[in-house]
């Protein structure tokens, strides 16, 4: 139950925000009444982050709903503000700790301005204002990232933003953070909103270029990882960013070393082990750069136990991003196809992640990865007990070796006419009549079968 003298916080949020958007219709942005109200609401926000580093409102049905919690008493003004929001697409808006008076100035004139011919599709954000909006296009529940055409065009689009960055960092010195960041945005919103469908793409193997799928498939599950910790609004973003830019450094290896097919003699290990030191280098002195991402650049091959590089470096402890991007990265390498090496399924890295937990990687947090990913992962192929070939649909924590799936092929090999969906960890009645409980006992490769798994997510 909400706390009376939050709910009053809240209240007065609600309150101020539609005196700043009449006053914006009102008033030019420099008058003084519209002055007072934003320092007023600056305040009020002030207060709130005390306690929370990210205030939402958001619109959830006909409902306003601040901070998860559902409002009863909503004022005249601003019934008619959530129906102008609801009109313009605009379901979210989330203030972040930091936001200045100047950014809702600007956040109230442009809601003032919602429903006018230009306006339609303008982005309403700014550097702490997070404005989330449903495009023209999205007709669902979950908005444009849970349609699967979507989210494979936005992954599209971040690798190509990180083929840009590590250009420009090999060219000019330093990574094009601008768009970068622009990138991470996009996919920390995915995150939020489909994180299955999102992360279930990272697992696709038909990316050939392996330097900048692995720069975002570390960035989604590094995030995806964070977000299940309760980490949101920028510190998510910054999380991600730091992960895209973990390996940087590599644009200063040899290219001769780093595309190497055979196994790195020790005086090439040596020169591949400097991008960790030369990765925090080009981050720290890049303009608009995290300050976390040189520190997880330095740190995501060191180790609880000490183990890892740079070899003379100790800590203490390291930084949560570090950790979280670690296990990412391993992961991600463990199950890439390159030319030196087999994609190992997952499975078996999730097994090398547990035989390690607690020494080189913080117990806590390998256990939520196996759970958040199951160890059969959404959007995995996969063979089951009875024979039947089937798509994984959601992980189910208690018992990782029986997800939700869709059965496509039957015992027999043959494609099923009609696919259909069963809960693994239910028992179903066997042949002599009693009940029976299958299990996945393998992952099969999707290109035998020529499908795409993904296209089944979209329609769970």
């Amino acid at each position: 139950m909400t706390d009376p003298s939050r709910l009053i916080l809240y209240e007065d949020l609600l309150r101020r925000i539609a005196a700043g958007v009449r006053a914006a219709q009102l008033y030019a942005p420099d008058h003084p009444l519209v002055a007072r109200n934003m320092a007023a609401l600056v305040g009020g926000l002030s207060t709130l982050h005390q306690q929370q580093p990210s205030i939402a409102v958001g619109i959830v049905g006909a409902e306003l709903v601040v901070a998860d919690t559902p409002m009863q008493k909503v004022s005249a003004s601003m019934t008619d503000l959530i129906r102008k929001l609801k009109d313009s697409k605009v379901e979210r808006i989330a203030f972040e700790r930091g936001v200045t008076q100047g950014e809702l100035v600007a956040l109230m004139q442009n809601l003032s301005r919602l429903g006018h011919k230009g306006d339609a599709e303008k982005d309403l954000s700014s550097t702490h204002v997070r404005v989330g909006r449903l495009t023209v296009e999205d007709g669902r529940k979950d908005g444009i990232v849970s349609d699967i055409a979507a989210i494979k065009q936005m992954y599209s689009n971040a690798v190509a933003a990180a083929e840009v960055a590590w250009e420009s960092a090999s060219t000019e010195g330093i990574p094009d953070a601008p768009a970068a960041l622009k990138t991470v945005e996009g996919l920390a919103e995915a995150v939020t909103q489909n994180r299955t469908a999102l992360m279930a793409l990272t697992a696709m193997r038909s990316y050939d270029n392996y330097t900048f799928t692995h720069m975002v498939n570390v960035s989604i599950l590094t995030m995806a990882q964070a977000r299940a910790l309760g980490v949101e609004g920028k510190l998510l973003r910054e999380f991600g960013m730091s992960a895209l830019m973990h390996d940087i450094g590599k644009v200063r290896t040899p290219k001769e070393i780093l595309n190497k097919p055979e196994k790195l003699t020790d005086e090439e290990f040596v020169i591949m082990r400097r991008h960790v030191v030369d990765g925090a280098e080009i981050l720290r002195r890049t303009p608009e750069m995290p300050v976390l991402a040189p520190v997880v650049a330095f740190e995501h091959h060191l180790r609880l136990d000490g183990s890892g590089y740079p070899f003379t470096v100790t800590r203490d402890s390291l930084n949560l991003g570090s950790m979280l991007c670690a296990i990412a990265d391993v992961y991600d390498a463990m199950r890439s196809q390159r030319t030196y090496q087999q994609a190992y399924p997952s499975d078996r890295i999730l097994a090398v992640l547990k035989r390690n937990e607690g020494a080189q990687m913080d117990q806590h947090l390998v256990r939520r990865f196996v759970q958040l990913l199951g160890i059969y992962p959404p959007g995995n192929l996969v063979k089951l007990s009875t024979g039947e070939i089937a798509v994984v649909l959601h992980v189910h924590a208690p018992d990782p070796h029986r997800p939700r799936v869709r059965v496509l092929f039957g015992a027999d090999g043959r494609r099923l006419d009609l696919s259909f969906e069963r809960n693994l960890w239910e028992p179903r009645q066997g042949a002599d009549g009693e009940d029976a409980l299958d299990n996945v006992v393998s992952p099969v490769d999707p290109a035998d079968h020529d499908l795409d798994p993904l296209t089944f997510l979209e329609t769970a």
